[in-house]
């Protein structure tokens, strides 16, 4: 499905003063995105299937296109924590190729993004994970996928996942999603749950219990990044 002309192009189409998102150079006539290296950083990326351990109840297979490290890392902090909106298309066609991954087969896909809490789309001028999700479907559509874009959750507040260990992330996720409304929603093949980033797992494992309760089982979880649990020497 890659196409590495595709995603240059996406990865390069707005110009902005800002350098690079995965290295910070300032090349000159750097255009919005990546420069050349960290492009080949993140085309050499493969998505592969990945699982917290411990695992927490409920997680559905797990798919990331990387460990979150890197350009992939540094990409995401710029997208999410310092307002670069426009990586949300070349993210979003990576996020894709997870999805491609994650089913196996092309068919229909019905695409589910953990939502953000109302405090964190403020915060980040709208909802990072539906950008994502958007220009994630797209991608697969002009691959010749049948895409549905599904939000059936809510997200209510929530403390900082941050401060808490994996007991208390566990903890908080099992009471921080609702579906908007009851009954089974319109969904069609495979569902996959979308998000940015696993750490315990705890949030996408939460998401997928509400929606196995209300008959909507999530065959997958595509995520761009999985961090990497730190050794103890």
């Amino acid at each position: 499905m890659r196409d590495l002309g595709g995603l240059w192009s996406d990865l390069t189409d707005l110009v902005l003063p800002s350098g690079c998102a995965g290295c910070a150079e300032r090349t000159p006539g750097l255009r919005q995105g990546f420069c050349p290296c960290c492009v080949g950083e993140l085309a050499a990326l493969i998505p592969a299937p990945t699982r917290p351990d411990p695992s927490p109840p409920g997680l559905p297979p797990c798919v990331a296109l990387g460990p979150y490290a890197g350009a992939l890392r540094a990409g995401l902090l710029a997208y999410k924590e310092r307002g670069r909106h426009g990586l949300a298309r070349p993210l979003g066609a990576l996020l894709a190729e997870v999805v491609a991954a994650a089913v196996g087969t092309a068919g229909p896909v019905t695409l589910v993004p953990v939502p953000d809490t109302a405090r964190a789309a403020r915060a980040r001028y709208g909802d990072h994970l539906d950008r994502l999700t958007r220009h994630a479907a797209a991608r697969l559509r002009a691959a010749g996928w049948p895409v549905r874009v599904l939000h059936p959750l809510r997200a209510l507040p929530r403390p900082d996942s941050v401060a808490l260990d994996s007991a208390g992330r566990a903890a908080a996720a099992d009471a921080a999603f609702r579906l908007r409304r009851p009954g089974r929603a319109g969904v069609a093949g495979s569902l996959v749950l979308l998000d940015d980033i696993v750490t315990t797992g705890a949030t996408l494992a939460a998401v997928s219990r509400v929606l196995h309760a209300a008959g909507m089982t999530p065959k997958a979880a595509a995520v761009l990044a999985a961090t990497q649990k730190r050794r103890h020497q």
